[in-house]
Formats: structure tokens, sequence, C-alpha cells
């Protein structure tokens, strides 16, 4: 009896709070430290990944290099809950944290309403961690009155109105915090410029292909996703890589979420804090399921979640693997992705517009007066095979480029100097961007909750929409004669009230419905 009272003496408890990542939210993880007698050593326990585990080592080292003394006893680190499965370097503070207010070194006051995130080097150095914007959310929803991260992770932890940040380069510099020898360093500041939009890529610089740039900003204006089919050289990558210069620049509450996705990805510049520009993705098209739409055994967004509130480009569409594709089907229709594991369900958002590009046919040239062909029909079936039937149904906008005349490439120069002559205003990124500003604020003030035509439920759509007589009696013509889905035929009005928007007109009139009827080219004809 009195062994055991002498045993209950001994044995010292601590607990520090921290979060855990699960998707792109985080969950309040307590980290519970018990010293007890038993030969020296550091177990891990409550379902610790394999970072988590190769903690202990980090833990030791970086105490002995700070000056701290290591418990020469046995120590016992639990992360509750325990059937949440932990992943990550972010717990390397919180348990060292724990083990000096276990051992005495550090009052348990210290801590209260404290979280902290960080993963600590050999030599005590504090390193930054991915999804610190997302931890520091659910900080703040627990009540926590401050957060202390590593000094490279402060400027995005400072996003997080209401809660303290103390960011710390080194071990020894978060203990001198927590013990009040070094007063709270200023907040950190998340924005070290404007939120604005790329000023290098113009639209003046394509030259031709007016059909396409026409199609680029009604899919800057609504939402739209485009497919432009044209042999090389055309201009399909360049049209692609310039619509993000055509969206409006990023609201805070934009910037916030496509900032939580990236720190969550671990693609976030530390130096900003935030993204400040609309994202461009443009994966490779030899790229698999899980690095397009997002994966893992503790999912990560993927290529689809990180191009949100912005453009992914998905060049030579007809190369990706056809089961890669059609995994785009359902998150393009719902605007997220939801990645689904035995132990937990996670939700990324992926309200993208997608801007694909691929050849007419293996070698280019089909259907190019200019030039042969050298494929057979068979070539061209399985090479179009490849996109399904409902996928390209889900494409608003489907665009055949010509291939651009000698004509249309030299007036771009002068014969005298050989510089670039001056660009025609209307032609340049800023004057279509005034045009896309301008429609998307009458869509914001018309649309049930401001969302994009692209996004307009069905509903939405009729109780939004004025349609004039002889437009409707087209539109229903052009169902039958063209083999239009339903969902093709709701999306033929919504681009078509893009149009208006463009354009200034408040009713969808008959110019309208043939404009975009002119952007859908591969819907079935009747014979």
């Amino acid at each position: 009896m009195e062994l055991l009272r002498q045993w209950s003496v001994d044995l010292m408890l601590a607990r520090c709070s921290s979060g855990a990542l699960v998707g792109l939210e985080a969950v309040a993880i307590m980290v519970e430290v018990a010293i007890a007698p038993g030969l020296p050593g550091l177990s891990v326990v409550g379902l610790a990944g394999t970072a988590v585990q190769e903690a202990r080592e980090r833990v030791r080292s970086a105490l002995r290099h700070a000056g701290l003394k290591v418990p020469l006893t046995r120590v016992v680190v639990n992360l509750a809950p325990g059937d949440l499965r932990k992943e990550g370097s972010s717990f390397d503070l919180p348990i060292a944290l724990g083990m000096l207010v276990a051992s005495g070194q550090l009052a348990a006051s210290s801590l209260e309403g404290v979280w902290s995130v960080g993963e600590l080097g050999l030599d005590g150095q504090l390193r930054p961690v991915r999804g610190v914007l997302s931890l520091a959310m659910a900080a703040r929803a627990c009540g926590a009155r401050a957060l202390l991260v590593p000094k490279a992770n402060g400027p995005e932890a400072a996003l997080v109105d209401d809660l303290g940040v103390w960011p710390a380069a080194q071990l020894s510099d978060a203990v001198a915090l927590l013990r009040g020898q070094l007063e709270a360093p200023a907040r950190p500041s998340p924005l070290p410029g404007p939120l604005g939009r790329d000023p290098e890529l113009d639209l003046a610089d394509v030259q031709g292909q007016q059909h396409g740039r026409r199609a680029l900003e009604i899919a800057a204006a609504g939402g739209h996703h485009l497919l432009l089919v044209g042999p090389p050289g055309s201009g399909k990558t360049m049209l692609a890589r310039r619509l993000p210069g055509l969206l409006p620049p990023l609201n805070r509450q934009e910037a916030m979420e496509i900032t939580a996705i990236h720190s969550v990805a671990g693609l976030l510049d530390s130096r900003d804090g935030m993204v400040r520009r609309r994202p461009f993705r443009s994966p490779h098209h030899s790229c698999t399921a899980a690095a397009l739409i997002g994966g893992g055994a503790i999912p990560r967004p993927g290529e689809l979640a990180l191009a949100h509130r912005g453009v992914l480009f998905l060049d030579e569409l007809a190369e990706f693997q056809r089961p890669v594709l059609e995994q785009l089907r359902q998150p393009l229709e719902e605007g997220c992705v939801w990645l689904s594991r035995a132990r937990q369900r996670s939700r990324f958002p992926c309200r993208t517009t997608l801007v694909a590009a691929t050849n007419p046919c293996p070698c280019g040239w089909f259907g190019q007066p200019e030039a042969s062909c050298r494929c057979g029909e068979g070539q061209r079936l399985r090479y179009w095979g490849k996109l399904s039937g409902p996928l390209l149904d889900r494409i608003d906008l489907q665009v055949v480029m010509r291939r651009v005349s000698a004509e249309e490439l030299s007036s771009g120069y002068s014969r005298k100097t050989g510089s670039l002559n001056n660009r025609k205003a209307e032609d340049t990124t800023a004057q279509a961007t005034e045009r896309v500003g301008m429609a998307w604020q009458r869509r914001e003030q018309r649309n049930p909750g401001g969302c994009s035509n692209a996004a307009l439920s069905a509903e939405a759509l009729r109780r939004v929409m004025a349609v004039e007589p002889e437009a409707l009696e087209l539109w229903t013509s052009a169902i039958k004669r063209r083999r239009i889905s339903a969902r093709g035929a709701e999306r033929l009005l919504r681009v078509a009230l893009t149009i208006c928007d463009l354009d200034g007109r408040s009713e969808v009139g008959t110019a309208a419905i043939v404009e975009a009827l002119s952007y859908r080219s591969f819907d079935q004809q009747e014979e």
C-alpha cells in the first residue's frame, strides 16, 4: 500500500493543447505527458503515425541543445482522442512543452489557453509546418488565447483575428515566452502586398483567334468550363494562361479559402502568409487520379482543389488516362470533392474554372486545309474515345481553333523596327477585364448569394432569367435538332445569360442563343 502511494506521488502529468488536420479542417488534440518511475524512455500512444513516433529523438535532442533537462525516467505521451489518426511533425513542440511541465521546468499555468504547433530540429530550431491557418481557426473556435508557432508560420497564423500569435525561432525562445522572460512579439503582418493579378501576361499577345478570345471572356465572366481544340501552335495554351488575368482580384474570404488549401497541401510560401493571386494549376497528362483529385491515407488536396477560385488547365486532354478524367465529372458539377477513407471523410472545395486543350487527332492536323492529316479513322476514334460524352456535356464552351495565318502573325510586328506595334485598346487584358468586371457586378446583384452563372441551380436559373419568346423557340428547336441533353440545354441558357451580362442586356434574345450555340462544337447532329 505504501509503495502504491509513493508511486502515485512520483507520477507527474502535464497537458498541452494542439490540433490535428482532418482534411481541410483541424480538430483539437490534447497532448498528455506522464512521467513515472521506470527505465528511461519515451513512448507515444494515440494512433500516432511514423512522423509522430520519430518525434522522440527530435524532442530529446532539442531539449539538450536548448539547455533544458531531459527526464531520465519513463515518459509516456498520449495524443487524445486516441481513435483519431495523427500524422506530421507538428506535435514536436507540444510534446516538448508537456515534458517541461511534467518535469517541473515550466509552470503548468503558462500553458493555460495556449495552443502550440511546430517541428523541432535537433538543435532546437522551430521549423514551419503545414495547415497552420486551419489550426489557428480551430484554436480560436475552442477559445484559445494564443497560438505558439514557428516564426515562419507567424504571418499565416496572423490571418485569424481575435487570436494571439506568438512566433518563436527556437525552442528556448518559446520557453522564455511562456515563462514571461520575453515579451510577446508584435503581431506578424499577414499581407506584405495587395491582392491582385499577374500583370505579365496580356491578351494582346494572342494573334487572331477572335472566337477563342471571346470564349475566354465568357468563361471568365460566368465561371464556365472551356475546351479548346486546334492544331499545334494555334494559341490554346496562350489563351488558357491569360484567363486568371481576366478574373477580378480575390477578396479576403476567397484568399483565406485558397490559403487554407495550399497550407494543408504544404505549398504555401511562408514569406507571404497568404495567397494573393488566383491559382493557375497545370498538371502533366501523366498524373494519377490521386494527384488530380486528391488522396492518400490521410487525404490531401489534389490539383483540382488547389485550383479553387482559379483555373485548372489540362493541356493535351486526350492524353490523360480515361479513368482519371472520369473522376472529374462529379466534382465539376458540385464544386467540391469528397475523399472517403475507412476512418474519415474529407471535403475539399474545388469551385474552379476548367480549361482543357487538345489536338483534333494524334498528329494534330485533322481538318486543316493547309496540312494533311496522317492519322487513320481508327486512330482518331481511339484518341477521342478518352473523352466521354458525360464529361464533354459538363464543358459549356467547346471551341474549335484554326491555324493562325502568316498575315495575322506578321501584323503584330513593325517592318521598320522589328518591335511590337501598339496594341489595340480593345484587345488588351485591361479592356477585357473591365468588361468581365461589369459582368461580375451584374451577376452578383442578380444571382442568389452572388454565385457564378455556371453554378446557378435549375430553379435559380428559371427565377432570375428572362428569355424572349423567339429566343425560347430557337433554344427548343436547337435541343431537338442537335440532340442536346437536359444538362446541356440548361448550360446553354447559362452561357447565353453570361453573354447578356457581358453585353449589358437584361433579357436573353436570339443573338445570345445563337452565340451560345456556336460554342457547342461537339453536339451530335441529326443526319
